[in-house]
């Protein structure tokens, strides 16, 4: 087998399908910045039409909203009441309290500062009084609010949780931090360290954290009394939403985890902690049975539940107050942040663009303890190459096989059904699959395969133009290139009609008018006639000197062709009969027309040789056809018609039979009829009277009642003067009244002209 290369790369259906396959590929594994950000906001579509989902009863939120800062006064509020917020939760039963806020400065307090300012002045006055320094001692211990909720820390039955979080870059900062400050921060959190790194990978002894310069730390008086720490970070994408969780940030050489996770494991009895990692990165955290899966950097993927308010809100004014009911809080854990404007803690999600960054913490801690992990697995990469090269390769060979209509259905079938899939798979199984690129995909290859088909469709379009211009009407070739299926060029069998008009004594009067001037009427007499043949969707033939030849039902297929042969027929002869007032009235003969029109079986298309060939009909009944238009000659009619067509027509035309005759080189008789008018059409009173004597007529001359047949068809003469076929059979049956027909006569007439 020889490969041709010009498949490959001539413009074709195959070479068009593997090109969309490649640029979407090379797209899906450069991954271009719009086509993610299109991706993301996918993924927030199928989060936001997924629904909400219940979350569990562990965590409830303790707000500084707007009711608690009307109650309570600005925020900062004095470390005193955070104190007894402690106690009160601690008291209630609650499990674990995090803070998703920080205490980083000492608290500023008014009395504070008077009575260390007291002492100062007491002490440089060198006025010694051991009763006031100590009454003074005692006041400030009192007065001291960041004491106070190290002590309220310490005490608490709950585990207690506090939240800093980390300078990602220098470049953030509008301000140089030494670095022997970062250490000194650095060693402040350490005991909040994961304390384990597991590599699956001996070989591996490293995996790409994310990196952070240096942490902001809470006082160094509530850090030695609580007893772990979580960064309270979150991480946007380009776009500024927060779909991913950081579990694992790098600072210095020690690896930290999040307030979440810190959280959710006080809660499960701290159980063993390990950082699972191999030599593509991280794998996720191992916690005690569970595992929660991160990406190779150790983010995880937020699996959000639902709008704001999805988990208890609680403000702090009414636990202050003391209005929540006692078992509120009990085995829960609470987080402590703030949702009110002025805080500037909202972010954007997928689910709201104003979420709490508090209740990110809560998500969070709900997926870790629920197991509602959402993921995007790493074979989900092989599974997007997959769907790009089936859907592609799907069109790619389908496409050109079906119709454009069919071609819409597929492909906008197949673009519904992957979404479909992608969405079943994302709220069902949790799994991100992409959506854009597969469907990107899908498109280029609709695109490129529907350019395709309508650049050579086009092609095709123009040379069926060119064959068909001289033969049919423009609104017969547009009709015939919307189903190009039913026209085969080159010869096929099918039942048509045809019809033959050609100019009576139209040679007699060449002799006497210039030849100028016959064509000048005769170029006049063919358009007319043409414009008729054309308005009944007829293929023109040919002319031959002034005869007219036209087929209809070919090439585009009509049932009713011999209808429209009829009716073409018919306003002809009006059209002729317009043309004689105006040519007698400018001094032109005044010409008339006989037509012939048979159907039956004809052989039809582009015939001819490789030297000539143009689109005809051949066969007996188109022979058959020009046969009929010479009888008007013997029967004084302008319009005859065969057997076959006049089966065909029905009732849709009113009809006079003639006769039956076997006409010149046929040895099958064939009965004719003339072609009288349209079935509501109105006749002239005359040809109206003549045609029951007529009919009667001829069936005497059938019986061979020479004498009977006469007297009818003088009848038919006498309502019509004018009626040839009258005369015609008058004159026939003294013929045979003098030389009677051999007794096995059967009452066809022999024509031995054409």
């Amino acid at each position: 087998m020889r490969f041709d290369l010009r498949a490959f790369v001539s413009p074709n259906p195959v070479s068009l399908t593997i090109g969309a396959i490649l640029v979407s590929a090379g797209l899906f594994i450069l991954g271009v910045p719009l086509l993610e950000l299109i991706e993301l906001k996918t993924y927030d579509l199928r989060m936001r039409s997924r629904g909400g989902l219940h979350p569990t009863p562990a965590v409830t939120l303790a707000l500084i909203d707007e009711k608690s800062l009307d109650a309570e006064g600005r925020w900062p509020w004095p470390r005193s009441k955070i104190a007894r917020l402690v106690d009160l939760l601690a008291r209630d039963g609650a499990s674990v309290i995090g803070f998703d806020v920080g205490f980083f400065e000492p608290d500023e307090n008014l009395q504070l500062g008077f009575l260390r300012e007291l002492r100062q002045t007491l002490e440089q006055s060198d006025i010694r009084n051991d009763r006031l320094s100590g009454l003074i001692r005692q006041s400030e211990e009192q007065a001291d609010n960041d004491l106070a909720l190290a002590e309220a820390l310490r005490r608490s039955s709950a585990a207690v949780v506090l939240g800093y979080f980390f300078h990602m870059s220098a470049a953030d900062l509008d301000y140089r931090i030494e670095p022997e400050e970062i250490e000194r921060r650095i060693e402040g959190i350490k005991a909040s360290k994961y304390p384990l790194i597991l590599y699956s990978d001996p070989q591996t002894r490293s995996a790409p954290f994310v990196q952070a310069y240096a942490p902001e730390t809470n006082l160094q008086i509530l850090a030695d009394a609580a007893p772990s720490a979580g960064y309270y970070s979150v991480k946007s994408d380009p776009d500024g939403v927060v779909r991913w969780m950081p579990l694992i940030i790098q600072c210095g050489k020690y690896i930290y985890p999040p307030l979440s996770v810190i959280c959710a494991w006080h809660f499960l009895g701290r159980p063993q902690m390990i950082v699972e990692a191999d030599r593509y990165g991280v794998q996720g955290v191992r916690m005690g049975s569970r595992f929660i899966p991160t990406d190779e950097s150790g983010q995880l993927l937020i699996n959000y539940l639902g709008p704001p308010k999805t988990f208890p809100h609680i403000s702090i004014s009414d636990i202050l107050a003391g209005k929540t009911p006692a078992g509120t809080f009990t085995d829960r854990i609470v987080l402590v942040g703030a949702t009110a404007m002025g805080t500037h803690d909202l972010r954007s999600t997928p689910v709201s663009p104003l979420y709490p960054g508090v209740e990110i913490h809560a998500t969070v801690i709900d997926n870790i303890l629920a197991g509602g992990f959402l993921a995007k697995p790493k074979w989900s990469q092989a599974f997007d190459l997959l769907a790009i090269i089936l859907m592609c390769g799907a069109l790619g060979v389908a496409l050109p096989r079906l119709s454009a209509v069919w071609d819409v259905v597929l492909a906008g079938g197949l673009f519904v059904l992957y979404m479909l899939v992608a969405y079943w798979l994302f709220a069902r199984h949790q799994v991100w699959l992409s959506m854009v690129y597969p469907l990107l995909a899908l498109l280029l290859a609709y695109t490129a395969l529907t350019v395709y088909h309508y650049v050579t469709e086009e092609r095709e379009r123009k040379r069926i133009k060119g064959a068909f211009r001289q033969y049919v009407a423009p609104l017969v070739i547009e009709e015939m290139l919307k189903e190009p299926g039913q026209m085969r060029l080159g010869g096929q069998e099918k039942v048509l009609t045809v019809l033959f008009s050609d100019l009576w004594g139209f040679t007699g009067y060449s002799e006497r008018y210039a030849p100028h001037e016959m064509i000048s009427f005769l170029s006049e007499y063919f358009e007319k006639m043409s414009q008729k043949v054309f308005l009944h969707w007829g293929t023109l033939k040919e002319y031959v000197g002034d005869e007219l030849m036209a087929i209809f039902g070919a090439p585009l297929d009509q049932p009713d062709h011999a209808q429209r042969a009829c009716a073409t027929a018919l306003e002809m002869r009006r059209e002729l009969q317009a043309l004689r007032e105006e040519w007698v009235r400018i001094g032109r003969p005044a010409l008339r027309a006989r037509t012939g029109i048979n159907s039956g079986p004809m052989l039809v298309g582009n015939l001819g040789s490789r030297y000539r060939f143009a689109y005809g009909a051949l066969g007996d009944n188109v022979n058959l056809g020009s046969r009929l238009e010479g009888l008007n000659r013997e029967y004084g009619t302008e319009i005859i018609i065969g057997e076959n067509t006049a089966r065909l027509i029905g009732d849709a035309f009113r009809l006079r039979e003639l006769d039956q005759v076997r006409v010149k080189g046929r040895k099958q008789p064939v009965r004719i009829y003339e072609l009288l008018a349209a079935a509501g059409d109105t006749l002239p009173e005359q040809v109206e009277r003549l045609l029951e004597p007529f009919a009667a007529g001829l069936a005497a001359y059938r019986r061979q009642a020479w004498a009977e047949a006469v007297a009818h068809f003088n009848r038919a003469l006498e309502a019509n003067p004018a009626d040839g076929a009258a005369r015609t059979m008058i004159d026939r049956c003294r013929i045979f009244r003098q030389s009677p027909p051999p007794e096995d006569w059967d009452g066809v007439f022999e024509m031995l002209r054409k």
